[in-house]
């Protein structure tokens, strides 16, 4: 379970569900508060319902893909959540289609992802650094960042998970003096909401074959990776910075 977060505040893109749920669910548990961004709707109404039952939760509604909404976002963030020393970007969409069939649209809404990523991540650390009590930040990449698999074709995808990588690694540089770790995990396939584009009554049989590639035999859960997570926040890992974690099954030494 996660320990010392009593008194910090963390700020979750994409925390309604899946991994950014689960990280806040385990911060939120052990002490900690959390400022949840996702699109606006019931999701994120249950998800902060849900959270309140364990602490202080306040909610950010944008839909990441909307600059307008996210310029929104970023007012909020600046005026009431500057004192956060916590930021986890969790916000993520799949859409496995070969590269050939992807259009414009598809493209962009990374892009647009990304651009909400980095300009957030941007108002949360210019409250950490006014601060002046430092800070941690996990990026959510993605196994798929090194690596193509023929079952899922992710080119965009793929493209995009890249990119915050190497986010990653420019912060950890960057921020280092201003006491501001920042690291990422990058996490195989795991059983979130990323794979409810597979009909139900195929995504059990589906999400078994992808276990197979896993040498570990099964495929990840939202808690194998935040557990990861709420390492990297903590500080159990102080003296780490600029790293991605592969969180994958074993995925990276090796497929079956």
């Amino acid at each position: 379970m996660a320990t010392g977060f009593e008194g910090k505040k963390m700020v979750v893109l994409g925390g309604t569900s899946g991994i950014g749920f689960q990280t806040a669910t385990d911060v939120v548990a052990a002490g900690g508060s959390a400022v949840i961004i996702g699109r606006p709707g019931q999701k994120l109404d249950d998800a902060v319902a849900s959270l309140s039952r364990s602490g202080s939760v306040w909610p950010i509604s944008a839909d990441l893909t909307d600059w307008d909404q996210v310029l929104e976002a970023q007012k909020e963030l600046a005026q009431s959540h500057s004192d956060a020393t916590l930021l986890v970007n969790s916000a993520g969409l799949v859409r496995l289609k070969p590269f050939l069939d992807h259009e414009v649209t598809d493209y962009d809404s990374y892009h647009d992802l990304n651009r909400a990523t980095f300009f957030l991540t941007q108002t949360v650390v210019k409250g950490m650094v006014a601060g002046g009590k430092g800070g941690a930040i996990v990026n959510v990449g993605a196994m798929w960042a090194y690596q193509a698999l023929a079952a899922t074709p992710s080119s965009a995808f793929s493209m995009a998970k890249a990119g915050l990588h190497a986010l990653t690694h420019n912060l950890a540089i960057e921020l280092a003096h201003e006491g501001i770790r920042v690291n990422a995990v990058a996490p195989a396939v795991t059983n979130t909401p990323h794979f409810d584009w597979i009909p139900v009554e195929q995504r059990e049989a589906v999400l078994q074959q992808m276990a197979g590639l896993h040498p570990l035999g099964r495929v990840g859960t939202p808690q194998d990776v935040a557990a990861a997570i709420t390492f990297l926040l903590s500080r159990a890992s102080s003296w780490t910075t600029g790293a991605i974690f592969n969180i994958d099954g074993g995925v990276m030494a090796g497929r079956n």
